[in-house]
């Protein structure tokens, strides 16, 4: 299984934009499909986004057109562009790794904070 570790996290006010990354250590990073979640307080982890190991491209649509996610198999890191951040997109956001349509691992996660 990879290990993944996720930076990038901080607070942005809200119309501003951060890039989380997400490395990969421990296994063949270029096999596996990639997602972003985050849980927000008292609510459950959901999908932001996910990215296949040919780099196709998925979205929750509440961040359809503001969040890109990329991956760069070089690096063995994933990356999601956020911009346009609003206060809502406050939470804890988790990197996953998923191989034969099954979660492997996540990261530790990282805190995103939207706030004037």
């Amino acid at each position: 299984q990879v290990q993944l570790v996720e930076f990038g996290g901080g607070l942005v006010q809200p119309g501003g934009s951060l890039r989380l990354s997400c490395t990969a250590s421990g296994g063949i990073f270029m096999i596996y499909a990639m997602a972003w979640y985050r849980q927000a307080p008292g609510k459950q982890r959901e999908l932001v986004a996910a990215i296949t190991s040919s780099s196709s491209t998925n979205y929750a649509a509440f961040v359809q057109g503001r969040f890109t996610i990329s991956r760069d198999n070089a690096k063995n890191t994933v990356y999601l562009q956020m911009n346009s951040l609003k206060p809502e997109d406050t939470a804890v956001y988790y990197c996953n790794s998923r191989l034969g349509g099954a979660s492997r691992s996540w990261g530790q996660g990282t805190q995103v904070t939207v706030s004037s």
